[in-house]
């Protein structure tokens, strides 16, 4: 952890340093052309060229490190009474590659995880960034996950390792998505790619269906086949694991599948006084959404891709409790 906080200390002492300049610049030119105070001028812009640089410090240092457990209690008319109080801990986005200096981090993660007491823990996808590697340092703490009914996981466009280097790593994207379907059942997680697992409780049952990545995005790949997922789970209560959250407009709404679980859009890392630009992108990207008696659960995810820090959108843990509607006489 601490060579990549001090080298991203160091990138941001360099871009601060840059910024200084151009501002003693600009405001050596106000004072001339404008008259102004060029102390007055110079401060200020100062301390607007700090305000990025102590929030960036804060997303890397402290948020991306804080952990947050989002419990959230949802009640179906079709829960079979058997699952009533079912437990759910539902991951996303790890990208193992955010961890490769602080395994200790994620081990706190964990920790707080297996605190939960969770009947089964669910995760929806993008367990790395760019390669199967990345997993070296993350997979001896991933192995240490428990619940009753083990992990249940599904890939996420950036397992299908579209990012590789192939003169680096010696392997195209697909023999890299091949390593990793390896490697996360080595794990022990039940990965699911376009299957489903039935969960039996005396003559109840239960089905977690499972898809590959299923999106609107040209950008990302597409391999879903929520049909072939569903294949003997008719009359069933249904949990869909879907990585990516276009799938539900496009899919899902109006099937026979009571609760959607994603992850994909990590609310963009940023959030600030409420305001978070992602929604300019995506209908849904973080927390509960409904359509008549179905329920959609976006998880902001663990880790981070593009910039290495979280600010405003802290790494997500969510406890879901499945509930039976009770009827009133």
């Amino acid at each position: 952890m601490y060579s990549e906080v001090f080298s991203v200390a160091v990138l941001l002492l360099v871009c601060f340093v840059v910024l200084t300049v151009l501002d003693l610049a600009v405001a050596g030119v106000l004072a001339l052309v404008a008259g102004l105070s060029f102390k007055r001028c110079f401060l200020w812009g100062l301390l607007s060229l700090a305000v990025p640089v102590l929030l960036m410090a804060y997303g890397l240092l402290i948020e991306r490190n804080c952990y947050r457990v989002n419990r959230v209690e949802l009640e179906f008319d079709s829960l079979p009474e058997a699952f009533d109080g079912y437990k759910l801990v539902h991951l996303s986005d790890i990208h193992s590659r955010s961890f490769r200096y602080r395994a200790s981090s994620l081990q706190r993660a964990v920790d707080k995880v297996n605190s939960l007491d969770a009947d089964m823990i669910v995760f929806t996808g993008d367990l790395v960034t760019i390669e199967p590697s990345e997993l070296d340092v993350t997979e001896p703490v991933l192995k240490g996950l428990k619940a009753r009914d083990g992990v249940v996981s599904v890939l996420g466009n950036h397992d299908y390792c579209t990012y590789i280097n192939r003169g680096t790593s010696g392997m195209s994207p697909e023999q890299g998505r091949t390593v990793l379907v390896e490697r996360e059942k080595a794990m022990g997680w039940k990965l699911l790619l376009n299957q489903n697992l039935i969960l039996h409780r005396g003559n109840s049952r239960m089905a977690i269906v499972g898809v590959e990545n299923t999106t609107t995005s040209p950008h990302f790949p597409s391999r879903g086949d929520l049909g072939k997922a569903l294949l003997g789970t008719d009359g069933l209560f249904k949990i869909l694991l879907s990585h990516d959250p276009t799938h539900w407009d496009h899919g899902v709404k109006g099937k026979d599948i009571a609760l959607m679980l994603s992850g994909h859009t990590h609310a963009m890392q940023f959030s600030l006084l409420g305001w978070n630009p992602i929604k300019h992108f995506y209908r849904q990207y973080k927390g509960l959404y409904r359509y008549k008696d179905q329920c959609l659960y976006i998880n902001i995810g663990l880790g981070e891709t593009i910039f290495p820090a979280r600010i405003g959108a802290m790494p997500e843990i969510t406890l879901i409790e499945l509930r039976k509607t009770k009827t009133t006489q």
